[in-house]
């Protein structure tokens, strides 16, 4: 597994590397990557003696040699067969089943993640089409100053491939690393082995991870990072060896650039790391060059881009100004009652529709108010299904959870014999304190929506300080608490199958027959919007697109700052689009387009008609049709524009 840890490590940080690398010498194109693919290689190839132990080795003589390879070949096959023989196990072969399924779905459908589609695919194909990463002319201010640490790994991929289909494999390689790397930090932090072993298999099998493992969000994508940069450090307790110290560190790096949310989880790794200093005082150059590539990848060129651009290094500047909270206090209490509201819904919430009329006129009054005032929009809203968009660890975990805890309350068991002699008690007290401070870190100055989904990689170490008393491993042998996490484990699959982005079930063709045998039934109707809307979300200006002239080489886009352009990409590389302001004048766009798409629904935001802004700009209406975004707008207007 570790292995496979440190190479998904290098991969990352080199898609980071070159990225910026090839932006700034302008050349982020087939020829630059094959030139960074080489040079990674030399770098590989002449840093590997500064990463491995030093170890004298005899000559190998032709026998040895095949002594050798017979051994490693008996040793791959009792590999191949431990793991069979694992895998027969339940809660393995879950696991195994639900990535089966997993791999599937994102195999099967496009990539539909709104947000991705919005501006992290659309970014990237921004970058392409000019060289590098450039401060994009857009209302979509989350092109420019978001963290771009999965973005640069898409890149070569979407350069190469000219298709996005793959891009799901980026959140499914990690996924599979999460249960060794769970088992490693559980028990070195004083977790049980016994009590490591069931949860590393049913953590991942939360909601949000198990969603987004097939999907191209962001979210769960650090939480190897954040595991890593943890395994790492504490296996340097033990090995006093400065490589781990030094894939730590590029972890570290990497969670960062992943996403500015994880900021705050730098305090329990930096507890666990600081002791250990000296360590990477033996190979200085080695560490040097170490520290250099973790500031390239990590959230820093970023924040120097945010700053020079919009004055904060935060970027936020550009955002809606309830996301930075404002105060400290209401920020705590409102992200715990997101916390809550988001894990403990039920899997299948039929009223969830009544549900968000009603929320607010049924909470305390203040909490409406503060809700409003502080919080970005859907501070209340949940919905039918768990969805990428929303879900946290989900209903059932929650419960197991918090079964086990409530239930361990009054057990006396003996200290917990675990093989961590090496890690003081203390350090590992510190350290799963620290997560909840780092949680509280974000609570205080995070005003978004969607808690749960976004402090993913902090569920981790929050669930290790909720099973590391040795009352745990008395727990877990309990008739009802297997039984309980059989009940989570099949709603899991529950969650997966019935899952609006990506159904393993012919959602449309069953709910379209039910539909009509059954017309007065709204609960259907809803339903088959919501998958049919989904199901068209990779490709929502379909009908749009196909109004532009043939031939059309490059196209304006004028809408709003949520709407998706994905559509007048495809097939990416055919086509480039421009973005252009609603305020922008129109000799600044006639220079650049002479086809335009523009957004009715961003018209009607800004009070301003087609007609007006036709006559504003001395364009002309070439066509106009209907087409769904979102499900909470329905169907909106979307207008082809020539400027005369």
């Amino acid at each position: 597994m570790l292995p496979c840890v440190r190479l998904w490590l290098w991969i990352s940080a080199f898609a980071s590397l070159a990225g910026w690398g090839l932006s700034a010498a302008g050349q982020l194109n087939r020829l630059g990557y094959a030139v960074a693919f080489a040079v990674f290689a030399v770098f590989i190839f002449v840093f590997r003696g500064f990463i491995a132990e030093s170890k004298v080795q005899s000559p190998r003589s032709k026998v040895g040699i095949g002594i050798e390879r017979r051994r490693l070949w008996t040793l791959g096959f009792g590999l191949w067969t431990r793991l069979l023989r694992r895998f027969r196990r339940p809660l393995p072969f879950c696991f195994g089943a639900l990535a089966v399924l997993i791999f599937l779905g994102g195999a099967i459908y496009p990539p539909g993640n709104y947000t991705g589609l919005t501006y992290r695919v659309a970014r990237v194909l921004q970058w392409l089409d000019h060289g590098g990463w450039f401060w994009i002319h857009t209302v979509n201010y989350r092109m420019n100053d978001r963290a771009c640490g999965i973005e640069w790994i898409y890149a070569p991929l979407l350069l190469f491939t000219k298709s996005d289909r793959g891009l799901f494999l980026v959140n499914f390689l990690p996924f599979l690393l999460m249960p060794g790397l769970v088992f490693g930090v559980f028990t070195r932090l004083g977790v049980r082995a016994r009590v490591a072993w069931q949860w590393m298999w049913l953590l991942p099998t939360g909601y949000n991870f198990l969603l987004q493992a097939g999907s191209i969000a962001n979210d769960t994508f650090p939480v190897v990072f954040a595991l890593a940069a943890l395994d790492f450090s504490l296996r340097a307790w033990t090995s006093r060896r400065a490589s781990d110290l030094w894939h730590s560190i590029l972890a570290a790096a990497l969670l960062t650039g992943a996403k500015a949310s994880n900021l705050p989880l730098l305090l329990p790794w930096a507890i666990v790391i600081f002791p250990l200093v000296p360590l990477l005082r033996r190979k200085p150059a080695a560490t040097g060059l170490v520290i250099l590539l973790a500031v390239a990848v990590s959230f820093l060129p970023n924040a120097v881009f945010n700053a020079r651009y919009c004055g904060d290094w935060t970027g936020s500047n550009l955002e809606d100004a309830r996301l930075a909270m404002k105060n400290p206090v209401v920020g705590v209490w409102g992200n715990g009652f997101q916390l809550v509201l988001d894990n403990f819904a039920p899997p299948i919430f039929p009223m969830a529709r009544r549900w968000n009329e009603n929320a607010p006129s049924l909470m305390p009054h203040s909490l409406t108010v503060a809700a409003d005032k502080y919080f970005d929009d859907g501070f209340f809203s949940l919905g039918e299904l768990p969805t990428e968009d929303w879900a946290g660890i989900g209903f059932g975990l929650s419960i197991l959870l918090a079964a086990s805890v409530f239930a361990a309350m009054g057990i006396r068991a003996p200290p917990a014999g675990v093989n961590v002699a090496a890690i003081p008690s203390l350090l590992r007290r510190c350290v799963l304190a620290a997560a909840w401070i780092s949680l509280l870190a974000y609570c205080v100055k995070s005003g978004m929506t969607g808690a749960a989904r976004l402090i993913a990689p902090y569920y981790p170490l929050l669930v290790a300080s909720l099973v590391a008393g040795a009352g745990q491993s008395e727990i877990v042998r309990r008739r009802w608490w297997r039984l309980l996490s059989g009940v989570t484990l099949a709603l899991a699959f529950v969650v997966l199958a019935l899952s609006p982005d990506r159904p393993l079930w012919p959602a449309k063709t069953i709910l379209s027959r039910l539909s009509v045998r059954n017309p007065d039934r709204p609960s259907l109707t809803r339903a088959l919007k919501v998958y049919t809307t989904y199901a068209q979300r990779h490709d929502s200006l379909a009908g749009v697109r196909d109004l532009l002239p043939p031939g059309t080489g490059v196209v304006g886009f004028v809408a709003g700052p949520d709407d998706a352009d994905i559509s007048l990409w495809r097939p990416i590389g055919g086509r480039h689009v421009e973005h252009f302001l609603l305020t922008d004048p129109p000799a600044q766009i006639r220079r650049q387009v002479e086809y335009a798409v523009v957004g009715g629904f961003n018209l009607k935001m800004r009070n301003t008609t087609i007609e007006d802004w036709l006559q504003k700009n001395s364009a002309e209406l070439v066509a106009s049709t209907n087409a769904t975004l979102k499900v909470s707008e329905g169907p909106q207007p979307w207008f082809v524009v020539r400027f005369k």
